[in-house]
């Protein structure tokens, strides 16, 4: 007699165990590491290691390294096309935004990689914000709206807590007694350098580790300039601060550290010289930076 024999059923599949290792942050830089880095050791500190960046087959800067020191002014100099602002772009990844453009080498924040796959761009531009050289704030938002545009987009905050980041990064920004009684009028109602601040307000605010400017003060007035110069150097004990300028007036009054770029023969941008600002305009090591801080060219 047939005896009925039940199927055997294939034995199922293992489903994956989620991935559940904790985010890393370096600041507010999320990875998905297990590299032990937290919050507290934060500093904004930058390391660049043989740095070089590209634009297609283009080398714009060749092997470029140093360390930037947290809570100080480094003032980066040089010639018109020495790749300047091209450096600056790689220390947030904004370099990487232009098509066909690519890094070599490392930098690294707090002893993180930001090169990493794991880095989130965005979340990275939140910790080291930028300052262009064009005041641009938003022109369609209020002076209130423009400070806490980049919160907003980190997803909803409550009103108190909006008042809040709006006054603070105001008054750090040197402009709130100037416009606490108009919060609601357009960012470009404002002067250039009154702008100039607004947009630095809105770099304050999401809370960054490093300020990135990028010839702040060169499209400003003699008395706007000046006024940035005294915000800058309030703003360095809280953050690092890495600015590109062609015055070397500017760059001797502000800076802590100062780097000088020049072009090599291949056209792109090297590091000839950083050290302390004093020295470096006073009794700098090489003849070719001599020759730039004395003004014989560039």
């Amino acid at each position: 007699m047939a005896v009925d024999t039940a199927p055997t059923e294939p034995a199922p599949t293992p489903t994956p165990a989620p991935d559940v290792r904790p985010a890393v942050t370096v600041g507010r830089v999320a990875t998905r590491t297990d590299r032990p880095m937290p919050d507290a050791a934060a500093s904004g500190r930058l390391e660049v290691g043989a740095l070089s960046a590209y634009y297609g087959t283009f080398r714009a800067i060749r092997e470029v390294s140093l360390d930037i020191p947290p809570h100080a002014v480094t003032a980066i100099i040089g010639p018109s096309g020495c790749g300047k602002s091209t450096f600056l772009r790689t220390l947030n990844r904004m370099h990487e935004l232009v098509p066909g453009a690519r890094v070599e080498g490392k930098i690294r924040l707090d002893e993180v990689d930001i090169y990493d796959a794991a880095i989130d761009p965005v979340r990275l531009r939140r910790v080291v914000g930028m300052v262009f050289q064009r005041a641009n704030p938003f022109p369609t938002m209020s002076i209130y709206d423009n400070v806490v545009a980049g919160l907003r987009l980190t997803g909803r905050h409550p009103r108190a807590e909006l008042d809040g980041v709006v006054e603070r990064s105001l008054q750090r920004a040197a402009l709130w007694n100037e416009v606490k009684d108009k919060l609601q009028d357009s960012g470009v109602s404002l002067s250039g350098g009154q702008q100039q601040r607004l947009c630095i307000a809105r770099a304050l605010a999401v809370g960054p580790e490093v300020l990135l400017m990028d010839e702040p003060a060169s499209a400003l007035d003699p008395i706007a300039t000046l006024r940035i110069e005294e915000l800058i150097a309030e703003l360095k004990a809280s953050y690092t601060i890495v600015i590109v300028t062609h015055n070397m007036q500017q760059a001797a009054r502000v800076s802590d550290q100062t780097a000088f770029f020049t072009m090599g023969d291949d056209r792109a941008g090297y590091l000839v010289e950083f050290g302390d600002t004093p020295r470096i305009f006073t009794n700098p090591r090489e003849r070719l930076t001599e020759d730039y801080v004395s003004g014989r060219f560039g």
